[in-house]
């Protein structure tokens, strides 16, 4: 199966996850972001990733599973507030976590920085740079806590005036719609709203590549002299538990993301079927076309690796045997898995874009 029947089998598991709410303007707005680079095919395609990268490196079939991310790519990691108010950075989006070998994450990371900034040419130094990060985060998992170390990223994430006016206006546009979202989606909005009673507006948005077709709302209130926002999304089983022969998994989202190694957001919850995020203009990310050569220098590598080694650790302890699995492997493991999985996407990419012309 290539990837346009792919996508088309995909795409008809969520119509029947999701029914009527299934949103079809935006997997057209999909199918054109995936044609436009290997990088965002990447994020857009987890589903043929979660298919084929056992094909690609079968040798990391028997490494040992973590509850891992799944979709982990350059563009997955931001900036929030904790309980305390300390300024935390890390891994930001949970919608394909799911227990899998923790070696696919890595090779998934360092695929994405080889794709997402095609002028770095060492696909080595990426892949050595990232598992250096990874073996430390197994040996000592921690959330990376911005306020008194990391000054370099700290100075990264600060978000400039003008993006923050961006960010207001966007969500004063969505929150003038006359669309109402769907009962469970407006109760889960109000919900996750600091203070009962509130005078709620409603907007549809759309975001991302991997979720697109999934329904997407935003609550809007003002509170104690200032706006505030929440996000509802639809949240599906993980694409890794498709294919035949894996079985069911829980929907791990919510328990990852608030794990033993983690410093979370307050705000991100399960609610049923949907995950509720608090939006603000000081949570973080950065793109990889506007920040290429900090998201792929020696330190941001091995910070992401760190992360990923604090994540793999969080719902149940497996670092003895990732340990004992990572001393069994070559040097080379992790250099010579990223490039057969990218050259991989960069044909599929080629194809997708054949079958669109």
């Amino acid at each position: 199966m290539g990837i346009v029947e792919a996508t088309r089998a995909y795409e008809a598991w969520l119509a029947r996850q999701l029914g009527d709410a299934i949103v079809r303007k935006d997997l057209r707005r999909k199918h054109a972001g995936m044609a436009k680079g290997p990088f965002e095919f990447l994020r857009a395609t987890y589903y043929r990733w979660a298919e084929e990268i056992l094909n690609i490196c079968p040798e990391l079939a028997a490494a040992p599973s973590v509850v891992a991310v799944g979709d982990i790519h350059l563009e997955n990691f931001g900036s929030w507030r904790d309980n305390d108010g300390r300024l935390i950075w890390g891994v930001n989006d949970f919608d394909e976590a799911a227990e899998m070998p923790y070696a696919l994450d890595l090779v998934r990371l360092g695929v994405s920085a080889v794709l997402g900034c095609p002028h770095i040419r060492s696909t080595r130094a990426i892949s050595n740079n990232i598992l250096k990060g990874y073996m430390r985060g197994i040996a000592d998992p921690r959330p990376i806590v911005l306020d008194h170390q990391y000054t370099w990223l700290r100075d990264l994430v600060v978000v400039p005036d003008a993006a923050r006016a961006r960010f207001w206006k966007k969500m004063e546009k969505l929150a003038k719609s006359t669309e109402r979202p769907p009962n469970d989606y407006g109760g889960a909005l109000i919900g996750a709203m600091p203070e009962r009673g509130l005078d709620v507006r409603y907007g549809a948005r759309t975001a991302g590549l991997g979720s697109l077709g999934r329904p997407r709302w935003i609550g809007m209130a003002q509170w104690r002299g200032g706006p505030v926002v929440r996000e509802a999304k639809a949240a599906l089983p993980s694409a890794w538990t498709l294919p035949s022969g894996r079985g069911r998994q829980p929907m791990y989202c919510a328990e990852i993301a608030t794990a033993r190694y983690r410093a979370p957001d307050p705000w991100y919850r399960l609610v049923g079927p949907i995950v509720v995020r608090r939006l603000s203009p000081n949570n973080r990310k950065l793109d990889a076309a506007e920040y290429p050569l900090n998201l792929t220098n020696k330190k941001m590598l091995r910070l992401m690796g760190r992360e990923l080694g604090a994540v793999h650790a969080g719902v149940e302890d497996r670092r003895a045997a990732v340990k004992r699995d990572l001393d069994g492997r070559d040097s080379e493991w992790l250099h010579s898995a990223v490039k057969r999985a990218a050259k991989f996407m960069r044909d599929e990419h080629r194809e997708w874009r054949k079958s669109r012309t």
